[in-house]
C-alpha cells in the first residue's frame, strides 16, 4: 500500500498549499499531478480522491474537528496538522480505509512532516473522531 501513502503525502502538499498560500486546491494539484511523470494510476486517482474529497466536504470536515479539538480553535492549528488530519478524516466518514489503517497513516504522516508534538495532537483528535464518523454510518 505504498501507493496510497504515497497519494496521502501528496495530497498534503497540494491541500497544505491551498491552505497557506491560498492557491485554488484543483490548480495546486494539476500542477504537481502534471510536473510529477513517476506517479502510477494507482497514486493519481487516489490522490484526486483525496483532495477532491476534502475540498467538497471541507466545512462538514472542519466542524467535526472542531468538535473534536474544542480546546484548539481551527484557525489556530498548526496548517500541516489541520491538513493532515483533514485527509484523516475524510477517509474515516468516506470508509476508504480501515480506521486503524487510516489513524496509524495519519500519525505516521504526522512523525514525518509534523512537529515533535503532531503526533500526539493526530491521535488524540481522531481518537475522539473515530466513534463519532463510524457511529454517523451506523445510523444512516
Amino acid at each position: 500500500m505504498k501507493e496510497r501513502h504515497d497519494a496521502r503525502v501528496l495530497a498534503l502538499m497540494v491541500l497544505y498549499e491551498a491552505d497557506t498560500a491560498q492557491h485554488p486546491a484543483g490548480l495546486v494539484l494539476q500542477r504537481h499531478l502534471r510536473d510529477d511523470e513517476n506517479l502510477n494510476d494507482e497514486l493519481r486517482a487516489y490522490t484526486i480522491t483525496l483532495v477532491s474529497g476534502v475540498m467538497n466536504d471541507l466545512g462538514q470536515i472542519d466542524a467535526l474537528l472542531g468538535s473534536c479539538a474544542p480546546d484548539f480553535p481551527l484557525d489556530q492549528v498548526a496548517p500541516i496538522d489541520r491538513n493532515i488530519l483533514r485527509i484523516a478524516l475524510y477517509e474515516l466518514k468516506s470508509e476508504l480505509a480501515p480506521q486503524k489503517v487510516v489513524i496509524n497513516e495519519a500519525i505516521e504522516i504526522s512523525k514525518e512532516y509534523g512537529s515533535e508534538s503532531t503526533p500526539r495532537f493526530v491521535n488524540g483528535v481522531l481518537g475522539s473522531a473515530a466513534p463519532r464518523v463510524s457511529t454517523a454510518h451506523v445510523s444512516k
